[in-house]
This record gives structure tokens, C-alpha cells and sequence, in this order.
């Protein structure tokens, strides 16, 4: 098997890692796997739009995803200063916290947690690479 062929497979077992990992986190913390993955995503404000590519999604399933955190009083729409026609996403005090928490859950067993501090810095170092 190439080497090309191996990688493959294993990152595409680490997502799977990955996906249930979050699952179970969300599933802990009495959200959805979906918003638990945009609080991850927004460490800053952002675009609807550009939170959908973090995501990896389409536009109209983050924007689902968004209006029932909007709901729940864990995000808020605020004008874009470099565009008054747009509107970015911006985490709530109670968005804060909650964010706090899956990141706090997301660390604790992670599916990585086997390698290094080392490790991980140069394996995220390297994925960065490989995925810009």
C-alpha cells in the first residue's frame, strides 16, 4: 500500500475519532454536535458565511445552526463595520461560557491525547500545511 493510500485512511479514521468525540462532548453538555462545533469555530466574530466554511458546511445548515444559538442567547448578529450591508456572528456572555466548556470538554480524552504535546504541535503544524 502507498504511503499516499495509508494516509488517507488514517486521517479519515481520526476524523471519525474526531466526529464522535464531539458527539459525545455535545451530547454531555445538552447541545447539538453542530453547535458545538460553531462554538469552537468562533473564537472571534465572524460571517455567517466563513463560519459555514470552518465548519464545512453549506451556508443555509450553519445558518440553521446559528439561528437556534441565537435563540438559546449564546450568539448575537452585529453590523459588520467593514460592510454595513453584512452582519457577523458574535458570541454572547452566555455563548462565552458555554464556548469554555466544549473547549474544556473538547480537550479532556481526546482521540490525540495518546501523542505529545510535541506530537500534536507538529502534526497540527502539518496538517496547516497540507490543508491551506
Amino acid at each position: 500500500m502507498s504511503t499516499d493510500v495509508e494516509l488517507c485512511g488514517l486521517v479519515a479514521r481520526l476524523n471519525q475519532r474526531l466526529d464522535s468525540h464531539v458527539r459525545r462532548v455535545a451530547d454531555r453538555l445538552g447541545i447539538t454536535a453542530s453547535q458545538a462545533i460553531a462554538l469552537r469555530e468562533l473564537g472571534e466574530p465572524m460571517r455567517l458565511t466563513a463560519l459555514a466554511e470552518h465548519m464545512s458546511c453549506e451556508t443555509s445548515n450553519a445558518g440553521y445552526v446559528v439561528d437556534r444559538m441565537e435563540d438559546q442567547g449564546l450568539v448575537e448578529r452585529l453590523p459588520d463595520p467593514g460592510d454595513r450591508r453584512a452582519k457577523l456572528l458574535s458570541l454572547t456572555e452566555a455563548g462565552l461560557r458555554c464556548r469554555g466548556n466544549v473547549l474544556q470538554a473538547l480537550s479532556e480524552q481526546a482521540p490525540v491525547e495518546a501523542l505529545s504535546a510535541e506530537e500534536r504541535d507538529s502534526l497540527v503544524a502539518l496538517l496547516r500545511r497540507a490543508t491551506a
